[in-house]
This record gives C-alpha cells, structure tokens and sequence, in this order.
C-alpha cells in the first residue's frame, strides 16, 4: 500500500511535454499542441532575442546595430534608440529564458570527431523537404528553389535561379554580427517578386522588365535617385528608363512613381515592398574546405520564408507602430496571427514561416514558439526597412546581382560614416559578437587592454578576412550546433557556444548600469559602396 503522505512530482509543463515529443518526432511535422500556443510556451517574451541580455557595462554598445529612432523618408517608426541605453524589458522578459547559454558543452563537443562533423555538414537535408511536405498534405510554403544545397551553383552569373522559378539571388554584406561567419552560420538570401513584377503587359514572362522592376525597387529601399543595372533593351520593355528622352540600351534606372511591364499601374512606395514579394533565407553550417576556407555548407541549420501578404501605405504602418509602443508602455506582451501552416503573422504585412533540423538532421517545420523567436528581429526593432535586413545591405546595382560572396567585398562603411562598418562595430561594441565572447577575433583585432587593432585591420583584403573563423574554430562551432541539434532545445536558445558567455546577465535588475550617452549611436543600417576602395578580385566566389 502506497504511504498516505506521499508527494506526487508535479506533471510536465507543456512545453517539456513537447521537448519530448520532438526529441522522438521523425515527421516533417512538428507534434500537434494540445492547448493555446500563447499559454504553452515556455517564453513569452522569446521575440526577444539572447543578446539583448548582454552586459554593455556602460561603455559597449552592441544593441545600436538593432535600435534606432526613425530616419526621415523611411516607414520604420519604432524609435527604440532608447533601448540602446537601458533594459526596458517586461516583467517576464527580465529573467533571461535562453538557458542554453549556460551550457558547458565541452564534453560533448569533444565526443565529436573532425570527419563526423564534416560529413554532416556536407551532406544535403534539403533536397528531400518539399517531397516530405508535399506527402504530409502540408498547406503552407512549400520550397520551390531546386538545387539550392548547391549554393552559386544553383544560379546563374546575374543571380537567377537555373530552375526557371524566378528566384534571384543578391550579394549582401552580414549584418553584425550574429551572421558573420565567425559567429557560427553562414547564410544567403533570395527575392521573388510577384508574377506581373517578371511579366509584360500581355502576361508573357520578360527577364529585363524583372530586372527592370528589381532595379526600381533597390533604389527605392534604399531611397536613391538611381541605380545601375545589367543592360536593359528599352525598345522591349517600352519605357524611358535613364531619363534621356529615348529609347536604347539603358544601364541604369531613375526613380519613378510606377513599376513598368504588368506592374505600370503599381505605384512605387519607398523602403516599402509591394504586396507578394517574397524572401526565403537559408541558414547553413559553416563549410571548411580542405585548404581551411570558409563556404556556404550543402546542410542547413534552417530554411525561413517571408512574405508580404497585405499591402501597406506608411500611414498604415505608423498607426501599427503607434499601437505597438502603447502595447509595450503597457507591458503588455507580443502575440501574433497564427496562419498555421503559413506561419506567424502580423498587422505590419509580413508572414513569417521556417523549417529547423529535427534531432536526426532531416528539416521539418517550426513549431509556434520557435517562430516567435523570430518575430522580434522581424517586426520590432528601429533599424530594419520594412522589417528586411539583406536586400537594403545589397552591393549597389547590378554588381550586386549575384550569389554572395564575401571573398573581394571592401568593409563599406554605413551610410553617413566614414570609418568600415565592421571596425567601427568592433570598436563601439568592444567585442567580436554581441556577448563579447569571440577569443578568436579578440586576439585578432584587440590588445591586451581592449583597444582596438587598426593595424590588424587595415591588413585585412576584405571582408571575408575580416570576419571568418580559423578550421578550428569553424569545427567547434559546427559541433556545439550538433550538440543543440540532438536535443532539440531550440527554446532554450540556438547560439553555437561551446563554454557560457561571460557577458550575459541572466537576470536584469536595477542593478544592471545604463550606457553612457557618449557611447550611443545613430546609425543606419544601408551601406555607402561609393566611399569604399575597389575589390582586388570580385570574380572568387568560394563554392562547395
């Protein structure tokens, strides 16, 4: 007979309940949740994101890349330069939930060999998504990009996709720094705009009206004048283009209030992208080459797709904004429209969906909390262009067009900035990550009393140099993913550390010092090409 005054242990909380279940899960699915997704989650407030937890100590200042006031002429309103300053975080967003990072995964990290890791991360895990999805009756985004585990070889020299699916590719410098290189991913972006954006008046599929319409919407999220493009044949596309009162070869696009080809009657809104553009991110560990070079792995981390689902006017969105600094006055806590298979939705315009490794490598789908993990970056913060980050960050024109490529790419500086961005972030954030936990690029770029290298610097050719870690490094890196992989605690946090960072709170008080305000920036997340000196070789492109 059971004691009477025996204690039961309490019943898992929801979202350890569902940690097993995706530990044991070999669907393309994640499992079902039993109740509301909002009062499952382990972590409300998970659009905020880990490094917001950093130590600044008053003097480092990593969160300026993120939080900005508005720049006149741009529908970003947010205006949360203040947060560079303090922690303005709700009551639950004080405690800080991304465990992980407490993790001491240096055991497990040597348990993996060197040819283990590589050959994981060579081996293809996207091919088989859409076949999978399209199996499990799936009704969201399906990927429709063939080959992409190819990297560059998937398209062609002005960055279309060879598939004939109308994506296009573009060379773009990492925003600092969670996707530099040394910081555990690599990464590549596509566009698509939508059907009568890639077509004549008469529905036909036209590449220079595409190309046409892509060049009018970079110079208009970038809000200049103009932009080069590869040559456009006028005649074709049946419009002025340059603005020199006739028809020819035009290589390049002046502003204008239209788009041309079956899109002439949409108008042009700047640093807002029309209705149906859509973006897919990939997400990959980092390739090593035998000679201990840098490249974009065949197996990815994530695939993430977004789309602009309603039209919106910059009135629109600053009603939105206005509504979404009231909620946070309030505390109040984000929610967003669940779309299901469609993913996470907001009043901004953007659906956001993604698929993440289960525990054997295979892709599947999110589950609703490790979506709204990315909700913050993508909706709440004041330095993104309409809630995009890749294509504002775009070499200008058609040198841009392309698959990237950070081998040749000169540290451009930010627009209104001299200095490149990569050693000016290395100088105001003291520090080669937003934890100020990279002891690689500290012994790199930093003296022994936390000053800056120039010289070491300077030495570098280019970006690429700048921020990719040694083979070392790289296989540490790839292996403490591994070890987040196997345990699918992607709530926990997905930061690639192999020991705790030093410079993270887990709790923020009124204890936690406020930033000097001479160490606060203004900042804007375009980059000036024209002020940088020319790449010694544009042509290498490192390639699996």
């Amino acid at each position: 007979e059971e004691p009477k005054n025996k204690i039961s242990a309490p019943p898992p909380m929801p979202h350890q309940q569902l940690l097993e279940q995706l530990r044991t899960n070999e669907s393309v699915l994640p499992p079902p949740q039993n109740r509301v997704e909002l009062f499952s989650m382990y972590n409300r407030e998970a659009p905020v994101p880990p490094q917001c937890y950093t130590r600044t100590e008053g003097r480092h200042n990593p969160c300026y890349v993120c939080h900005q006031n508005a720049i006149p002429g741009r529908e970003n309103t947010m205006n949360d330069f203040h947060l560079q300053r303090e922690y303005a975080f709700s009551e639950i967003g004080s405690a800080n939930h991304w465990i992980n990072l407490l993790e001491d995964r240096t055991r497990r990290v040597a348990a993996i060999g060197d040819d283990d890791i590589l050959q994981w991360i060579a081996q293809d895990n996207y091919s088989e998504l859409a076949p999978r999805l399209q199996a499990a009756n799936f009704q969201g985004w399906i990927p429709d990009l063939n080959n992409l585990q190819l990297g560059a070889a998937a398209f062609d020299a002005e960055g279309f996709a060879k598939d004939g699916s109308q994506w296009v590719t573009f060379n773009y410098k990492p925003l600092p720094s969670t996707f530099w290189p040394t910081n555990g991913s690599t990464d590549d972006v596509m566009i698509r705009l939508p059907v009568e954006f890639r077509s004549d008046a008469n529905g036909h599929y036209s590449r220079a009206i595409y190309q046409a319409n892509l060049a009018l919407l970079e110079a208009a999220i970038k809000t200049v004048a103009e932009i080069d493009t590869p040559p456009l044949d006028e005649k074709a596309i049946g419009v002025d283009l340059d603005g020199n009162r006739k028809l020819g070869i035009a290589t390049h696009v002046k502003r204008r209030d239209h788009f041309v080809g079956g899109a002439k009657n949409i108008a042009i809104t700047p640093t807002i992208y029309p209705q149906g553009t859509e973006f897919l991110h990939t997400v990959r560990y980092l390739g090593i080459a035998a000679d201990g070079g840098i490249y974009n792995s065949a197996r990815m981390k994530e695939v993430r797709y977004m789309r602009r689902w309603l039209e919106s006017t910059p009135a629109q969105l600053q009603v939105w904004y206005d509504a979404e600094n009231a909620e946070k006055d309030k505390g109040e806590l984000p929610a967003y429209r669940n779309m299901g298979h469609r993913g996470l939705a907001t009043p901004m315009g953007w659906q956001l969906s993604a698929f993440i490794e289960d525990k054997n490598g295979r892709l599947r789908f999110n589950t609703f909390e490790e979506t709204m993990y990315c909700m913050g970056c993508h909706n709440s913060i004041g330095s993104t262009i309409d809630k995009t980050f890749a294509f504002a960050r775009k070499i200008d024109g058609a040198k841009g067009w392309g698959y990237i490529n950070l081998h040749g790419m000169p540290d451009a500086p930010n627009v209104g900035e001299i200095a490149g961005e990569i050693a000016t972030y290395l100088e105001r954030s003291g520090g080669g990550s937003e934890f100020r936990s990279n002891t690689e690029m500290e012994k790199r770029f930093y003296y022994a009393d936390g000053s800056l290298n120039q010289q070491a610097i300077a030495a570098a050719h280019d970006v690429y140099e700048l921020i990719t870690p040694s083979r070392e490094r790289a296989l540490q890196l790839n292996k403490a993913y591994r070890v987040i992989v196997a345990d699918q605690t992607y709530l926990y946090g997905r930061d690639a550390t192999v020991t705790p960072p030093k410079n993270v709170y887990m709790r923020i008080d009124e204890t936690a010092p406020a930033l000097r305000i001479q160490k606060q920036y203004a900042w804007d997340i375009r980059l000036d090409w024209k002020n940088t000196k020319t790449p010694r070789d544009n042509s290498i492109c490192r390639a699996q």
